[in-house]
């Protein structure tokens, strides 16, 4: 098994890179998926995360209102670790579920945001990085997220630098173009994966 750690900053186009490898054979593993789900209604991880925030990050669903959460914890990093302390063991307990059924010879692609941010990078034998500017972040947040250019900085600002993640990078997918261009470059890194693999 080879396991591959996926990272790029907001806007870079991580989950496009994901999802082409995933259509390549990939086994990956979502950790901001996994996130969602550890707080959806009735789990104890959502029963946690009101008993910090309040009933004020709930949607009138009961739902989590990950807009209001987002606004309240990227603005106030004490409030960003504590979140993260109940969210980060539930999602480490269902990657290990996870990753248990995945095949002896899979390649897994654990799709994980902060990588560098919480120093990840030793438990993969390759990180893939994808990069792109923070202007062409910053654009594609503004056009496809709809967020305002001062929310689309915060959270940029909120992540590791371009040069820390390149720093952990064994593999790079520069992502400032079209999504063509992607294609291509997704081949050239399931290629790389599959070698090491091999």
């Amino acid at each position: 098994m080879l396991k591959v750690g996926l990272t790029g900053g907001i806007g870079s186009g991580k989950s496009e890179v994901s999802r082409r490898l995933a259509a390549r054979g990939a086994v990956v593993i979502d950790a901001d998926k996994i996130a969602r789900e550890v707080v959806e209604p009735g789990t104890a991880g959502l029963a946690h995360v009101v008993g910090v925030f309040g009933d004020e990050v709930l949607r009138e669903d009961g739902s989590l209102n990950r807009e209001k959460l987002g606004s309240i914890v990227f603005a106030d990093s004490e409030k960003l670790a504590a979140l993260n302390a109940i969210v980060h063991p539930l999602v480490g307990e269902r990657v290990a579920e996870l990753q248990h059924q995945a095949d002896d010879d899979a390649i897994v692609v654990y799709d994980v945001p902060l990588l560098a941010e919480n120093g990840l990078a030793p438990m993969y034998d390759v990180v893939v990085v994808v990069d792109a500017a923070d202007a062409v972040r910053i654009t594609r947040l503004v056009e496809l997220r709809g967020m305002s250019e001062q929310d689309a900085r915060a959270r940029i600002a909120a992540q590791a630098t371009r040069e820390d993640r390149l720093k952990v990078a064994d593999l790079v997918v520069p992502n400032e173009g079209a999504l063509e261009e992607l294609e291509v470059r997704a081949d050239e890194v399931w290629a790389e994966l599959s070698a090491r693999n091999g």
